[in-house]
């Protein structure tokens, strides 16, 4: 079937069933309000199966469905609402550059910076021989970055000691333009994404343009600054939509053309997960990390501003529960769990790059694992929290 080309010997294919805008609808953009600058990248190039149900790597179990209604249980029927009473910052296109005013001033001071994203899934996967494993996952992610948008981005703001700033507000959660009839998403994300109370009808109205993002954020002082720390989890995703708005254009097709990128643009990350390599019996996704610190969450779960909320207090515990308050640079700063030299399960190096290829012929059934049962995939690219 037709397929769009990610990098020589490396070809898309769907993964799950997904909704394509139509003919006759507007050509989603590269998430910088431009069209997609690479042809071969177009989503029209990429078919999807027509279908009502469908199975993406943003896992949604039924209990994910029935418990994480945060923001409804309590009848306010808004996750929203809920975000601000508990200090979370609701960022839209009416008060966007109002808060990067007071952003510029905390930032100063509050210079650990912890972040992450909500996005429509994954709906393709590379095909094709790769070197490594680390290698799938970066065909895997660029290749989606590219076809879809950011949909939400939660910054907090600490001090070195993990401590927020004074007032009623240390995170924003920045909610960007999104249209369902329009940009392409696997259906389970946006189900997940409903049930934790984003409403898509206002974020087709009132969402943030990621151009006048991206203008606003270079010239914030969190960006390109080796005083400020980014702190994530399992964020190669995240850092790839934020590299996309800044650059206005495409991820690039290597791996080492990202991270030079990504060197440049955050010059200090902390990603928690690729902490956990070295944290005795820490395992798991973000909130199950958090109940084994004994952290509580504030605000809804599969919400940005929450999840990064959770993310700065997780990294500030690890770092004084296992590191003793002294995180080695050198050994982890500017590494991504899944990307990069070394390929990490659990606290165990799975895949040295160069050592290993990898060979990806089947289509993926959305979970990260081939869809007739004989393809050992590669791990499944980050889900929600």
């Amino acid at each position: 079937m037709p397929s769009a080309a990610v990098a020589a010997g490396a070809l898309p294919t769907i993964s799950a069933v997904v909704h394509v805008p139509s003919s006759n609808s507007s050509t989603p953009s590269n998430g910088n309000n431009s069209s997609n600058q690479n042809g071969s990248n177009s989503p029209g190039n990429v078919n999807s199966s027509n279908g009502s149900s469908s199975s993406s790597n943003m896992n949604s179990s039924n209990s994910n469905n029935n418990n994480n209604n945060s923001g409804q249980n309590n009848g306010l029927n808004n996750g929203y609402i809920e975000n601000d009473l508990c200090g979370i910052k609701e960022v839209w296109s009416n008060n966007l550059e109002e808060e990067f005013r007071t952003i510029r001033k905390i930032v100063q001071k509050y210079p650990f910076v912890a972040m992450d994203t909500e996005f429509p899934g994954v709906v393709a996967r590379p095909i094709g021989e790769f070197r490594s494993t680390s290698e799938y996952q970066y065909q895997l992610l660029q290749c989606n970055v590219n076809l879809l948008k950011i949909i939400q981005l939660g910054l907090t703001f600490l001090d070195e000691n993990g401590k927020p700033p004074p007032g009623q507000y240390s995170t924003w959660q920045f909610n960007f333009k999104f249209n369902l009839t329009e940009d392409m998403y696997a259906q389970d994300s946006i189900d997940l994404l409903q049930n934790s109370g984003l409403q898509f009808k206002k974020h087709e109205e009132l969402g943030v343009d990621p151009y006048d993002f991206a203008e606003l954020l270079m010239s914030s002082g969190i960006v390109l600054s080796e005083s400020v720390k980014w702190l994530s989890f399992h964020s190669g995703y995240d850092f790839g939509y934020l590299l996309k708005m800044l650059t206005d254009t495409n991820l690039p097709q290597e791996e080492s053309d990202f991270f030079e990128l990504l060197r440049i643009y955050f010059p200090a990350i902390y990603d928690v997960k690729y902490l956990m390599k070295s944290c005795k019996n820490l395992k798991g996704g973000l909130q199950e990390v958090a109940e084994q610190l004994e952290l509580k969450r504030i605000g809804p779960q599969h919400q940005a501003g929450s999840d990064s909320l959770l993310t700065g207090a997780a990294f500030f515990k690890m770092r004084e529960m296992f590191f003793e308050d002294n995180i080695d640079d050198a050994k982890y700063c500017g590494h991504l769990y899944g990307l990069g030299t070394s390929y990490f399960v659990n606290g165990n190096s799975a895949l040295e790059n160069n050592e290993n290829s990898v060979t990806s012929t089947t289509p993926s059934n959305g979970n990260g694992n081939s869809s007739n049962g004989s393809q050992t995939a590669p791990p499944p690219a980050p889900s929600s929290s």
